[in-house]
């Protein structure tokens, strides 16, 4: 009965807060959304964001670094270009290719390996003195080699090889996911910083407005030099704060384009509105088990614990029987002779057992036991973290969305109070002091909103990971 009724409170403040955002962000999405004439082509942004395509290259001149302009990008763009771009999804890309051509190395053990050879030789006497013509012989030779039973060995070195190359796949997944994820929560925080921007331009616009009205009211015999001084406190604090903000804006500008790899003279800036980015919908334990399905996190796991017993079966197949075939064929010339080429063959098998190796091949195989038991118990463990991370990022999801309706709610009202503090200032029953407050409470309201949001969505962002649908492979 409580969890039906957490569902239907947790259904009901979604609304509410939607209702509520969607009230409170329609004129700033007026003012953010660009016109159609406005509006940057998707094709043409991510194409002047492109890095130089040689890893090795560096500046050498001021003006190359020298930032030349802002460019506007969405969160959708930003996933585009870190997916293009980000050199940690490169490298393990470039891990998954080299696993790849391991697998395809050791599946040529399955064919016969086959050479050819030649000589060609001039014999003499000597340069001075000597009586004998000198001869000319020719000699080659073809060979083919075959293992016909390995003892297992061939078949785990295969299946060795084609583990890593799942274990390189899932890790090429799981980079993708967290690259995904660092884009989002570095988008977040770029709008963020962005909103702090805003509302500490805000604040400083309100102190300056309160000490010229509080500078009229002393020209006029009404105010005090205390409530002067107070306003020109106040709004060297809004300006102080306004100056942070503004270096933590361009901190995370810049810590987001070398996350996207961008151009050094290119900056950019967040042209998606500050919203909530979408609700939940599946109920902890259906997240759960979603999470475990998808993750790719455990079968790498299991994918080690494969690639330990293939290691295993390896080892112990060094003191199992070899056998293999052997097939020659050669022929020999010698020039200016009455002999014909002479030519012969050969074909045979050979078998090996190795009797006594002093212990060192089962030692290996119990090192490859004692991996499976590792790899055995990393899965345990990670399995619980996938967990504890599910719940974690739900519960700040759940409180986090409390939060933006308190905190709407908290700014609704904060306007209201510093609207009525000026009337009562303007009426003479109100002192600048409850003005001053009033507007820090507003620009505190205002910030708590944002965070509120943000806040959410980075949830939302990690919930959204931690149960990724698997790609295609």
């Amino acid at each position: 009965m409580n969890s039906i009724l957490f569902r239907v409170h947790f259904t009901w403040v979604a609304v509410l807060v939607s209702l509520l955002i969607a009230t409170f962000t329609k004129s700033a999405d007026a003012q953010t959304l660009q016109s159609p004439n406005q509006t940057n082509n998707s094709a043409s942004v991510l194409y002047n964001l492109t890095p130089n395509p040689n890893p090795l290259q560096f500046p050498t001149k001021p003006e190359e670094v020298r930032i030349q302009g802002t460019v506007p990008i969405s969160l959708n763009q930003a996933l585009e270009l870190a997916k293009r771009n980000n050199r940690d999804l490169q490298a393990a890309q470039f891990q998954l290719e080299r696993s790849q051509s391991a697998l395809r190395e050791a599946q040529a053990a399955l064919l016969p390996n086959a050479s050819i050879n030649g000589n060609l030789t001039n014999n003499g006497d000597g340069f001075f003195g000597g009586s004998s013509p000198s001869t000319t012989s020719f000699s080659g030779q073809a060979q083919i080699n075959y293992d016909l039973y390995t003892s297992g060995n061939r078949q785990a070195s295969i299946r060795f090889a084609e583990e890593q190359v799942r274990i390189d796949e899932l890790n090429f997944e799981n980079q993708s996911a967290v690259i995904g994820l660092n884009v989002s929560t570095q988008y977040y925080n770029l709008q963020q910083a962005d909103e702090q921007v805003r509302i500490n331009r805000s604040a400083v616009e309100n102190a300056q407005a309160s000490l010229r009205d509080t500078q009229a009211r002393l020209e006029a015999g009404v105010g005090t030099q205390f409530d002067v001084l107070q306003a020109q406190v106040n709004l060297a604090d809004a300006q102080q704060q306004l100056t942070n903000a503004i270096s933590q804006q361009r901190i995370a500008r810049r810590q987001f384009a070398t996350l996207l790899s961008l151009p050094q003279s290119i900056d950019i800036t967040a042209v998606d509105p500050v919203r909530i980015a979408g609700l939940w919908q599946l109920t902890l334990e259906q997240t759960i088990i979603q999470a475990y399905q998808n993750r790719p996190e455990l079968p790498q796991f299991l994918a080690q614990r494969n690639q330990a017993e293939q290691q295993r079966r390896q080892a112990l197949s060094q003191l199992g029987p070899q056998l293999g075939l052997n097939g020659i064929y050669s022929l020999q010339d010698r020039y200016n002779d009455s002999i014909s080429v002479a030519d012969g063959y050969s074909v045979g098998l050979q078998a090996n057992l190795t009797l006594f190796d002093g212990g060192a091949a089962r030692a290996r195989a119990a090192q490859s036991r004692a991996n499976i038991a590792i790899a055995e118990t990393q899965f345990a463990n990670q399995r619980d973290l996938i967990r504890f991370d599910v719940e974690q990022y739900y519960f700040q999801l759940q409180s986090n969305l409390d939060n933006v309706q308190t905190s709407t709610l908290a700014l609704t009202q904060a306007r209201e109070a510093l609207q009525i503090a000026r009337l009562r200032l303007q009426a003479g029953v109100g002192t600048q002091t409850e003005v001053i407050s009033a507007e820090n409470d507003l620009t505190r309201a205002e910030g708590n909103r944002v965070t509120a949001i943000l806040d959410y969505n980075r949830a939302l962002a990690n919930l959204q990971r931690s149960v990724t649908s698997r790609t295609a492979r």
